[in-house]
């Protein structure tokens, strides 16, 4: 007989005496809803000869379904592994100060209301004010992200023109945006010059000087991926001065964005924004959610007329950030402004944090793991920037290790805890890395590996 036959019906669960709480909290509709797609995945699993699921099983598939349906997303996550930037879990975390600031921002605001006039304000001018303070630029503007700063730019600038990028820096970013999809959008015509390797200041030349219809020089770092052997790439300020002999302005696309100098934290020096305004660059565009360490925001710094014929661009409608992005991208610039960040911004004060610390807090953690049957130990390891910055770059840290006989089966019962523990395995054993782990999470982490090693953890220990 085919199992399937004997599945219970919607009608009949919704008699059952274990659908009552799921009624009472959810509503019949919806709970009919998510039996009908708990029979639906058993109807797909089951085979001949297979029993069929009790409606106890169905029942709890379907409160299972319905606890998905109604948990808000994103859900926040301990981030074990070590990866400050993780691109997957949101990025940069935001400080307290911007999480803050965007409650009071959900309620009526001066999003574009000047206190001082009592009339219609600019929505950007207190985030300019600060960028501007910030990095020395003339003036500034937020966008939704810095693929979008990069067409916004692009589109106003060069629409129908030329535009000079080295081959060496046609990069990809994350998601599978590429710089040259994103020119081709703006409308602009891409002129690449020199080679993947090695580009010269005479590559940018040789068309300038030909009279080539050029309306602008694109820089862009690589963020994402490092150049190392026989390489060479033309700084920026002599693109500048390149640039300016032929009227043609140059634009240097950051990506990450920082504001600190990382060198000072044992890191490779990341070209900083100011660097980039000071080296004379008419606009800078970078990421909010990168080194910067605050919400998703595309933001662009430079030359007062180029940025005033962007911000009256129609695109910039479709581009412009909401008032809680701008709300937490002010509180963290505020951070920078006061000399703070490496205190406040979650990004850099992980960066900051000295191995000594990380340390002591995991062997910690490892004791209280010990005192209670589980065989934790602590091992040196290196934590990434992630996020596409500094690639290739670590710095020295501290990991909780854990030896299950499965390590896979641990790190996914850790995934199911509440909130959700994201570590890795490696040299078959689960890693924590501390440094990327808020000291106020400690007591979640060891909750939730408790409970992982309890279920999966001593499967096979004799």
């Amino acid at each position: 007989m085919d199992p399937r036959r004997e599945l219970p019906s919607v009608d009949r669960l919704l008699r059952a005496e274990g659908a009552a709480p799921l009624v009472a909290a959810f509503g019949r509709d919806v709970v009919a809803d998510a039996l009908r797609e708990a029979l639906t995945e058993f109807r797909a699993k089951l085979r001949p000869g297979d029993p069929p699921p009790s409606e106890r099983a169905v029942l709890e598939r379907a409160a299972a379904l319905l606890a998905c349906w109604h948990t808000p997303r994103p859900r926040p996550v301990i981030n074990a592994t070590g990866v400050i930037l993780h691109t997957n879990l949101g990025r940069a975390p935001l400080s307290e100060a911007a999480l803050e600031a965007i409650r009071a921002a959900a309620a009526y605001s001066d999003l574009e209301f000047d206190l001082e006039k009592g009339e219609r304000g600019e929505r950007q001018a207190a985030v300019e004010e600060l960028l501007r303070r910030l990095t020395g630029a003339e003036a500034a503007l937020v966008v939704n992200n810095n693929a979008a700063a990069v067409l916004l730019a692009l589109t106003v600038m060069a629409r129908g023109r030329g535009v000079l990028i080295s081959r060496g820096q046609l990069i990809e970013i994350g998601g599978g945006f590429r710089i040259p999809e994103v020119m081709a959008q703006s409308g602009a015509r891409l002129i690449e010059v020199g080679t993947t390797n090695r580009t010269h200041l005479r590559d940018y030349e040789e068309p300038l000087a030909r009279g080539e219809d050029i309306a602008l020089i694109l820089h862009a770092h690589h963020s994402n991926f490092r150049m190392i052997g026989f390489v060479s790439e033309v700084p920026l300020a002599e693109l500048v001065a390149l640039g300016a002999r032929y009227d043609v302005p140059v634009m240097d696309d950051l990506g990450s964005g920082a504001l600190l100098d990382t060198a000072a934290f044992g890191l490779a020096h990341e070209p900083m924004v100011q660097e980039s305004v000071a080296a004379g660059a008419a606009v800078v565009c970078f990421s909010g959610d990168k080194l910067l360490g605050g919400p998703q925001a595309g933001i662009l710094v430079g030359k007062r007329e180029l940025l005033a014929r962007m911000r009256r661009h129609p695109l910039m409608r479709a581009l412009r950030p909401d008032k809680l992005t701008l709300a937490a991208l002010s509180a963290t610039l505020i951070h920078y402004l006061k000399g703070e960040a490496t205190r406040e911004i979650p990004v850099w004060r992980m960066i900051a944090t000295p191995l000594e610390e990380l340390e002591g807090r995991a062997q910690a953690c490892a004791a209280r793991l010990r005192a209670e049957g589980i065989p934790a130990e602590v091992r040196p390891t290196r934590s990434t920037i992630g996020g596409g910055s500094l690639p290739g770059e670590t710095l020295p840290s501290a990991a909780l290790v854990l030896r299950p006989p499965d390590p896979e089966a641990l790190v996914a019962a850790l995934r199911r805890a509440d909130p959700p523990i994201i570590a890795r395995v490696q040299e078959d054993a689960v890693w924590l890395d501390l440094r990327t782990v808020r000291p106020d999470q400690e007591d979640a982490l060891l909750r939730g590996i408790r409970l992982a090693w309890s279920r999966v953890g001593a499967q096979g220990e004799s």
